[in-house]
């Protein structure tokens, strides 16, 4: 193995729109991503280091809600030495969630489902989270022995907060860091809601996502230099995770850019800390234990 320290991008896409259509693309402005994405793009793409890491592994997460999209993603896990988790989804309100979920976990590549993720983003309901049907589902989620990632825009941050005060053993990680509304310049509502929910232990959160919530065209490291003071303060570098959002990235300036972005704002934090951001905090969310970690993941 190489002797390189490790490097997880703990949140990233692949499609293949012949065979599972992504409709979210249609939407005007995502003209670069509107064809297929393999890990092998990816590799291609993400060829800088960050703190003198290469890119080892990653957690491949879902696009679309539908189960056969994470069979695919689970099938490509057990043939991808690059992907080492996956977030899949499952009708989280269907009273045979917990029976879904064993079933992909006893298919093939079952082993690498790692946590389950539900576009709530895209819901309108207030307390979809809350919703008995719901909590029911995520409940199965944590019996099982998976995670939840969190994907809500920052007006939904209270409900996530809600759901951490309810289920306190189910391990849960924040997408995209809420999504803050960097673009608009106004931080505050996001500030408080977010450590309002990073007060609660169980909860992790991915820098990851920033450059598309800011001005694509734009943005600069001091854009986003003020969320990560206040993710940084709010979790700890112990509860952060990196990731890149790629493809997604790509529309405002790629996984390099992103990644020399990362480089610059870690400057201040200790070689512990790095590694907890750039490795240790996703390999126990995730359970990445092919990861090197001889390096050690004590953090300050």
């Amino acid at each position: 193995m190489s002797d390189t320290p490790p490097l997880v991008d703990a949140h990233h896409h692949v499609w293949n729109l012949a065979r599972r259509p992504q409709p979210w693309l249609v939407e005007p402005g995502h003209e670069p991503i509107r064809r297929d994405f393999s890990p092998g793009d990816l590799r291609a793409a993400a060829d800088r280091t960050i703190a003198g890491r290469r890119l080892r592994t990653t957690v491949v997460v879902q696009c679309v809600p539908c189960v056969p999209e994470t069979q695919d993603l689970l099938d490509l896990a057990d043939r991808e030495p690059l992907i080492g988790a996956v977030v899949g989804w499952v009708d989280l309100t269907c009273p045979t969630a917990g029976d879904v979920l064993d079933a992909l976990l006893a298919g093939r590549g079952g082993h690498r489902l790692r946590a389950v993720r539900h576009l709530v983003q895209a819901e309108t309901d207030p307390a979809w989270l809350q919703q008995p049907e719901a909590e029911r589902g995520l409940r199965a989620v944590g019996e099982r022995g998976l995670g939840y990632d969190l994907l809500v825009r920052s007006h939904q941050l209270p409900q996530a907060t809600r759901l951490a005060e309810r289920l306190p053993s189910l391990p849960l990680v924040l997408d995209h860091a809420g999504k803050p509304p960097i673009a608009r310049r106004d931080l505050d509502d996001w500030e408080r809601d977010v450590r309002r929910l990073a007060a609660h232990p169980q909860v992790r959160c991915k820098v990851s996502g920033l450059i598309t919530e800011a001005d694509h065209a734009e943005w600069t490291v001091d854009d986003i230099r003020p969320v990560w003071n206040t993710l940084l303060d709010a979790f700890g570098p112990a509860r952060l995770m990196f990731g890149s959002d790629w493809p997604v990235c790509v529309l405002a300036g790629g996984w390099n850019r992103w990644a020399a972005t990362v480089e610059e704002l870690l400057t201040d934090c200790s070689a512990a800390e790095t590694s907890m951001v750039l490795a240790g905090t996703a390999t126990d969310f995730y359970r990445l234990y092919s990861v090197d970690r001889k390096e050690g993941t004590a953090c300050s």
